[in-house]
């Protein structure tokens, strides 16, 4: 691979912390990322697990940088692609769409298999790293409440429940029996039924 080059230390660790985490993203769509260990990580980046536990000392820490990561590019892209003045219906179809495909391009087990794994005081501080995430299905929610699109009875409980459903979708997707697009109009004329909205009867 080839060598970092950066004018500062900071900007050398910062390249090098990026190289790891591209790493991890590349290995998660190849094996999942229960699966990786930090010598398969080291080896992808192309340094040493020396190197590597100089940035993360263990497996919760890079997945915790990792998570932190795929959220920030998932609130970037909603806000990028969403059209202004979309509809509650277009904005949760956009949510949907995102969701499954980050699914698919950043495999990982699913939450009571990643709590067993990393113990439940890694696995609380991996649900607040994903807690932004979970805010824009919020507010999409309380949005379609508002305008009368969405009938909505509880508002927290409602976005956990899509957040199932979009979950339920993982295996098919990683397992190729559903493409991203199939499974977000699945998903999404689901979902929007259930919130009794006029775009689910389309």
């Amino acid at each position: 691979m080839p060598r970092i080059s950066a004018a500062t230390i900071g900007e050398h660790r910062a390249q090098t912390r990026d190289r790891i985490l591209q790493a991890v993203s590349r290995l998660s769509r190849e094996q999942g990322i229960d699966a990786i260990s930090m010598t398969d990580v080291a080896g992808e980046a192309g340094i040493t697990r020396t190197v590597l536990y100089n940035y993360f000392p263990d497996k919760t820490a890079l997945l915790l940088a990792f998570t932190e990561r795929v959220t920030r590019y998932f609130i970037d892209s909603y806000e990028r692609e969403l059209p202004a003045g979309a509809s509650p219906a277009d904005r949760l179809r956009a949510f949907v769409r995102l969701q499954l495909a980050g699914l698919l391009a950043h495999p990982h087990p699913g939450a009571a298999d990643l709590s067993a794994a990393l113990g439940p005081d890694a696995y609380q501080r991996l649900a607040e790293h994903v807690a932004p995430m979970q805010r824009v299905l919020v507010d999409i929610l309380d949005g379609g409440q508002a305008s009368g699109d969405f009938q909505v009875l509880d508002v927290p409980a409602t976005a956990r429940m899509v957040l199932a459903v979009i979950g339920a979708e993982r295996v098919p997707l990683i397992s190729g029996d559903v493409t991203v697009e199939a499974a977000a109009e699945l998903v999404s004329a689901f979902v929007l039924r259930a919130l009794g909205s006029e775009a689910g009867r389309r």
